[in-house]
């Protein structure tokens, strides 16, 4: 038991304080990526009863736009994350929507198994597949769509966004690999 709880003592050292450069770059990264999402959705996609954004894209932008060097943050794991939770968690909703607790668990866990097996695990797509499940109506009429839209072409623009912003400074290169 001694050994047990010894372990969570941690004993690595902190990270290292962020360079003010990078918090910038990484404000402005999520800010674009955030607001074009959101802006698109407001103006194109919730007339047309759909959206461009969900939750789990807040902390997709930690990911590309803070921690770009991470393989979490890589085109494959951004992308592939959000579409293949998203298709899990459509899935889970319609085979087990009527006991809502069971349907969440199994599509955040699905998901997660889901992503490792295809080498695109994205800690965000965990919420992406639990959003499919307990996003309530206008989530559940898009169907299979969810995983199109919003999560798959949402990830896009935030993509995007991130080609753009993160290479404008001489520090920083992304992405560190596409497959």
């Amino acid at each position: 038991m001694r050994n047990y709880l010894n372990k969570m003592k941690g004993g690595a050292k902190s990270p290292p304080a962020v360079h003010v450069k990078e918090i910038w770059w990484s404000i402005l990264g999520s800010s674009l990526g955030i607001g074009a999402c959101a802006w698109l959705s407001s103006n194109y996609f919730e007339p047309r009863d759909t959206s461009l954004l969900i939750g789990s894209f807040g902390a997709s932008a930690v990911l590309i736009y803070a921690a770009i060097k991470s393989p979490l943050a890589q085109p494959r794991n951004l992308l592939g994350g959000h579409f293949i939770s998203g298709l899990v968690g459509v899935a889970c909703y319609h085979l087990f929507g009527g006991t809502l607790w069971f349907a969440a668990a199994a599509a955040v866990s699905l998901a997660i198994g889901a992503m490792l097996a295809t080498k695109t695990l994205h800690p965000p797509g965990g919420a992406t597949a639990l959003i499919a499940v307990i996003g309530g109506g206008k989530v559940h009429k898009l169907g299979y769509f969810y995983a199109f839209c919003p999560a798959g072409l949402g990830a896009v623009v935030l993509l995007l966004i991130a080609l753009v912003v993160n290479n404008l400074a001489e520090s920083r290169s992304y992405p560190e690999y596409w497959v």
